[in-house]
C-alpha cells in the first residue's frame, strides 16, 4: 500500500518528523472538541477557494467529504499526541488510504491533481488557524507551537504525496486497460468482425468512431510519433497482424478521415518512410483497407509510399498470379518457338502497340527505336497471329496478359 511506501523511503527521518508532542490533557481535550467545527470550516473554505469542488461538496457528497476531513484531523491529533514508542505508519494508515483513494477518484473523473492539491493547501491553512488559536490560548511555549505547525504541514505533505501516488496509479491502470481494449478493437477490425461487435468494443474502449479508416502498413521501427500526427482516434497494432509474419516487423495504423481531398495530408505525414496505404473505407469495413494494403506488398514498384488508390490496375492484374501466368502463356503462345531475345522484343512491342492504340510514332518513342523498326516488328507479329490481332477477345487477352510487365 501507498502508506507503507511513504514510510519505507526513510524510516529515521519519518520517525523524527512525526515524533509526538507532550501536551497537557486539558489541551488535548480542547483540540478534540474543536474537530467538528474545524472540519466544517475547512470544507467551507475549500468550497469557496477551489471552485471546481463547489458542486462536488454540495449535498450528501459534501457531508461525506466533511466526515473524511474530520477523520484525517483525528488521525493528525493522534499522531501529534502519540506515545514516542508507537508506530507513525499505523497511526497514519487510514488517513493515507483515504488520500490515496481521493487521488484515484480525481483520475477517474478526468481531473488533474491541481484542484486536490489546492484543497490540501487551503485545508492546512484553515486547520492550522483553528489549532494554533487553541494551543496559543492554552499558553504553550513558542517551541511547542512551532513544532505543532511543523507537524501540520508534514502531515499535509504526506496526504498530498499519497493522493499523487493514487492519481498516478489510477492513470497507469486506466491507460493499460484502455490500451488493451483498443488493441482488441484493432484486431476485431482487421478480422472483419460484425458491426455490432465493433460498436460494442469501441464503446468499451471509449473510442469515438470516425467516418472512415485508412490502413497504413509501415515498418514497426518507423512508427514513433506517427500516430500522433494523425490525431487521437488513430489506432495502431504492432503484433499478431493477420497475414503478416512476425519476421516482417510491420505495424498497421488505422487512420481516421483522411480520404478524398485529405489524401495528400496522409502522404505528407508519411514522407521519409516506406509505407503501403490502403483505401479509405467506412470504419466498420476497415478490414477491406487492410487487405488492400497487404496486397500492395506483391507489387514490384520503385516507390517508398505505395498508395493503392493509384495502382488499382496493377492490383487487379496481379490478384491471381497463377491465372495471369496461364493467360500470358496462352496469349503469347505464337511467340513460344522464337528465340528468347526475339520473343521478348516482340512482346514488348506488342504491349506498347496495344497501349498506344497502334500509333507507330508513339510506340517508337516509347521503345526508343525507329518507326521503321516498329513497322518491321509489327509485320512479324501479324504473320504470327494472323487475323487474331483484329479479334476483340484476343486484343483483350493480350492487353491483360501484357498489362503488367513480367
Amino acid at each position: 500500500m501507498i502508506f507503507t511506501n511513504l514510510f519505507a523511503r526513510n524510516d529515521l527521518s519519518s520517525e523524527l518528523r512525526f515524533s509526538g508532542l507532550d501536551l497537557p490533557a486539558e489541551v488535548v481535550a480542547d483540540l478534540q472538541a474543536i474537530l467538528p467545527r474545524m472540519a466544517e470550516r475547512t470544507v467551507t473554505a475549500i468550497t469557496v477557494e477551489v471552485p471546481s469542488y463547489t458542486r462536488a461538496f454540495s449535498g450528501r457528497m459534501g457531508q461525506t467529504i466533511e466526515n473524511a476531513v474530520r477523520m484525517a484531523l483525528r488521525a493528525f491529533l493522534r499522531l501529534a499526541i502519540r506515545a514516542h514508542d508507537s508506530d507513525p505508519a499505523a497511526t497514519l494508515s487510514p488517513a493515507l488510504d483515504g488520500a490515496y483513494e481521493l487521488g484515484r477518484g480525481e483520475a477517474r473523473q478526468g481531473r488533474t491533481m491541481d484542484a486536490l492539491l489546492s484543497a490540501y493547501r487551503v485545508g492546512a491553512r484553515v486547520a492550522w488557524r483553528e489549532l494554533s488559536a487553541t494551543v496559543v490560548a492554552a499558553g504553550l511555549t513558542a517551541d511547542t507551537v512551532a513544532r505543532f505547525a511543523e507537524l501540520v504541514f508534514a502531515f499535509i505533505d504526506e496526504l498530498s504525496a499519497s493522493s499523487v501516488a493514487g492519481h498516478a496509479d489510477e492513470l497507469a491502470t486506466t491507460g493499460r486497460v484502455r490500451q488493451r481494449y483498443l488493441e482488441r478493437l484493432v484486431k476485431q477490425l482487421l478480422a472483419g468482425e460484425p458491426a455490432e461487435t465493433l460498436r460494442a468494443s469501441a464503446e468499451k474502449a471509449d473510442w469515438h468512431p470516425p467516418e472512415t479508416l485508412t490502413a497504413v502498413l509501415v515498418a514497426e521501427a518507423q512508427t514513433r510519433g506517427l500516430a500522433a500526427r494523425f490525431g487521437q482516434s488513430t489506432l495502431q497494432l504492432s503484433e499478431d497482424l493477420p497475414g503478416v509474419e512476425a519476421s516482417e516487423s510491420l505495424a498497421v495504423l488505422l487512420v481516421p478521415d483522411l480520404d478524398g481531398r485529405h489524401r495528400g495530408q496522409l502522404r505528407s505525414a508519411l514522407q521519409g518512410r516506406r509505407a503501403l496505404v490502403g483505401p479509405a473505407r467506412p470504419w466498420t469495413q476497415a478490414q477491406s483497407s487492410y487487405r488492400r494494403a497487404l496486397r500492395a506488398r506483391d507489387l514490384t514498384l520503385d516507390e517508398d509510399i505505395i498508395d493503392t488508390d493509384e495502382h488499382l490496375v496493377e492490383l487487379v492484374l496481379t490478384a491471381d498470379r497463377e491465372a495471369l501466368a496461364d493467360l500470358r502463356r496462352q496469349a503469347l503462345a505464337p511467340l513460344a518457338d522464337l528465340r528468347p531475345n526475339t520473343a521478348d522484343r516482340l512482346a514488348e512491342t506488342l504491349r506498347s502497340w496495344l497501349l498506344h492504340q497502334g500509333q507507330r510514332d508513339a510506340v517508337a518513342a516509347d521503345l526508343f527505336v525507329h518507326a521503321q523498326t516498329v513497322r518491321y516488328r509489327m509485320t512479324q507479329l501479324r504473320e504470327l497471329y494472323g487475323d487474331r490481332l483484329h479479334d476483340p477477345r484476343t486484343i483483350l487477352e493480350l492487353t491483360v496478359a501484357l498489362g503488367v510487365p513480367s
